[in-house]
Protein backbone atom coordinates (compact mmCIF):
# COMPACT_ATOMS: atom_id res chain seq x y z
CA UNK A 1 0.00 0.00 0.00
CA UNK A 2 2.97 1.80 0.85
CA UNK A 3 4.31 1.59 -2.59
CA UNK A 4 0.81 2.52 -4.81
CA UNK A 5 0.74 6.03 -2.22
CA UNK A 6 4.46 6.73 -2.93
CA UNK A 7 3.69 6.11 -7.08
CA UNK A 8 0.76 8.18 -6.28
CA UNK A 9 2.80 11.18 -5.19
CA UNK A 10 5.66 10.89 -8.16
CA UNK A 11 2.72 11.07 -10.28
CA UNK A 12 0.78 13.62 -9.17
CA UNK A 13 4.62 15.93 -8.92
CA UNK A 14 5.30 14.95 -11.96
CA UNK A 15 1.96 16.61 -13.59
CA UNK A 16 2.02 18.94 -11.66
CA UNK A 17 5.62 20.27 -12.93
CA UNK A 18 4.93 19.97 -16.46
CA UNK A 19 1.83 21.47 -16.56
CA UNK A 20 3.49 24.05 -14.32
CA UNK A 21 5.96 24.72 -17.65
CA UNK A 22 2.90 24.82 -19.76
CA UNK A 23 1.34 27.33 -17.82
CA UNK A 24 4.66 29.26 -17.56
CA UNK A 25 5.42 29.16 -21.27
CA UNK A 26 2.25 30.47 -21.97
CA UNK A 27 2.60 33.66 -19.41
CA UNK A 28 5.94 34.69 -21.16
CA UNK A 29 4.42 34.38 -24.10
CA UNK A 30 0.97 36.40 -23.90
CA UNK A 31 3.27 39.42 -23.13
CA UNK A 32 5.45 39.09 -25.73
CA UNK A 33 2.26 38.36 -28.39
CA UNK A 34 0.47 41.46 -26.72
CA UNK A 35 3.55 43.39 -27.77
CA UNK A 36 3.21 42.51 -31.27
CA UNK A 37 -0.15 42.87 -31.85
CA UNK A 38 0.22 46.50 -29.61
CA UNK A 39 2.48 47.92 -33.27
CA UNK A 40 -0.77 46.56 -35.27
CA UNK A 41 -3.88 49.05 -36.68
CA UNK A 42 -6.53 47.90 -35.01
CA UNK A 43 -9.20 45.97 -37.13
CA UNK A 44 -6.22 45.05 -39.61
CA UNK A 45 -5.56 41.62 -41.24
CA UNK A 46 -2.89 41.25 -38.79
CA UNK A 47 -4.20 42.21 -35.42
CA UNK A 48 -6.86 39.29 -36.69
CA UNK A 49 -4.20 37.01 -36.79
CA UNK A 50 -2.10 37.83 -33.60
CA UNK A 51 -5.91 38.09 -31.62
CA UNK A 52 -6.41 34.85 -33.23
CA UNK A 53 -3.37 33.36 -32.14
CA UNK A 54 -3.51 35.23 -28.33
CA UNK A 55 -7.35 32.81 -28.28
CA UNK A 56 -5.34 29.97 -28.97
CA UNK A 57 -2.81 30.75 -26.33
CA UNK A 58 -5.20 31.34 -23.91
CA UNK A 59 -8.02 28.62 -25.37
CA UNK A 60 -5.16 25.50 -25.36
CA UNK A 61 -2.29 26.26 -23.01
CA UNK A 62 -2.94 28.94 -20.82
CA UNK A 63 -7.04 28.39 -18.73
CA UNK A 64 -6.06 24.50 -18.68
CA UNK A 65 -2.48 24.43 -17.23
CA UNK A 66 -4.10 26.30 -14.58
CA UNK A 67 -6.50 24.53 -13.81
CA UNK A 68 -4.63 21.65 -13.37
CA UNK A 69 -1.59 23.09 -11.92
CA UNK A 70 -3.88 24.12 -9.05
CA UNK A 71 -5.59 20.27 -9.16
CA UNK A 72 -1.99 18.88 -8.73
CA UNK A 73 -1.00 21.04 -6.49
CA UNK A 74 -3.94 21.57 -3.91
CA UNK A 75 -3.46 17.18 -3.92
CA UNK A 76 0.19 17.31 -3.47
CA UNK A 77 -0.03 19.74 -0.50
CA UNK A 78 -2.60 17.32 0.78
CA UNK A 79 -0.49 14.32 -0.01
CA UNK A 80 2.67 15.77 1.88
CA UNK A 81 0.99 17.46 4.61
CA UNK A 82 2.15 21.34 3.47
CA UNK A 83 -0.84 23.14 5.21
CA UNK A 84 1.24 23.51 8.50
CA UNK A 85 4.57 24.64 6.84
CA UNK A 86 5.82 28.42 6.30
CA UNK A 87 7.38 27.65 2.91
CA UNK A 88 3.96 26.55 1.61
CA UNK A 89 2.17 28.84 2.19
CA UNK A 90 4.92 31.81 1.12
CA UNK A 91 4.64 29.50 -2.43
CA UNK A 92 0.60 29.47 -2.43
CA UNK A 93 0.75 33.72 -1.86
CA UNK A 94 2.76 33.36 -4.46
CA UNK A 95 0.86 31.26 -6.92
CA UNK A 96 -2.10 33.69 -6.29
CA UNK A 97 -0.43 36.41 -7.55
CA UNK A 98 0.38 34.79 -10.83
CA UNK A 99 -2.86 33.53 -10.98
CA UNK A 100 -4.14 37.57 -11.21
CA UNK A 101 -1.41 37.84 -12.99
CA UNK A 102 -3.03 35.36 -15.54
CA UNK A 103 -6.22 36.97 -15.32
CA UNK A 104 -5.18 40.58 -15.98
CA UNK A 105 -3.21 39.80 -18.73
CA UNK A 106 -5.92 37.51 -20.27
CA UNK A 107 -8.17 41.13 -19.78
CA UNK A 108 -5.95 43.13 -20.72
CA UNK A 109 -5.53 40.80 -24.21
CA UNK A 110 -9.17 40.68 -24.96
CA UNK A 111 -9.14 44.96 -24.55
CA UNK A 112 -6.54 44.98 -27.24
CA UNK A 113 -8.13 42.26 -29.63
CA UNK A 114 -10.95 44.62 -29.20
CA UNK A 115 -8.95 47.49 -30.40
CA UNK A 116 -7.93 48.88 -27.08
CA UNK A 117 -4.28 49.50 -26.32
CA UNK A 118 -4.71 49.67 -22.43
CA UNK A 119 -0.66 49.06 -21.85
CA UNK A 120 2.09 50.95 -23.45
CA UNK A 121 4.71 48.42 -25.07
CA UNK A 122 6.93 49.29 -22.18
CA UNK A 123 4.39 48.46 -19.63
CA UNK A 124 3.74 45.19 -21.58
CA UNK A 125 7.58 44.64 -21.18
CA UNK A 126 7.70 45.22 -18.11
CA UNK A 127 4.19 43.01 -16.96
CA UNK A 128 6.27 40.64 -19.10
CA UNK A 129 9.09 40.01 -16.51
CA UNK A 130 6.27 39.30 -13.44
CA UNK A 131 6.13 35.17 -14.16
CA UNK A 132 10.31 35.07 -14.51
CA UNK A 133 10.32 36.41 -11.37
CA UNK A 134 7.65 34.47 -9.40
CA UNK A 135 8.87 31.38 -10.98
CA UNK A 136 12.57 32.01 -9.17
CA UNK A 137 10.91 32.50 -5.80
CA UNK A 138 8.67 29.49 -6.06
CA UNK A 139 11.56 27.38 -6.95
CA UNK A 140 13.68 28.48 -4.61
CA UNK A 141 10.59 28.45 -1.67
CA UNK A 142 9.86 24.73 -2.71
CA UNK A 143 13.47 23.48 -2.95
CA UNK A 144 15.40 25.38 -0.26
CA UNK A 145 12.33 25.62 2.13
CA UNK A 146 13.43 28.62 3.97
CA UNK A 147 10.73 28.53 6.82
Amino acid sequence: MQDVLAMTYLWLKAGHIIFMVFWMAGLFMLPRQMIYLHGTAPGSEEAALWGKRMGLLRKIILTPSLVVVWVLGLALASSIGAWDQGWFHAKLLVVVALTGFHGFMVAKSKAMVAGERPLSEKQLRMWGEFPGIALALIVVLVVVKPF
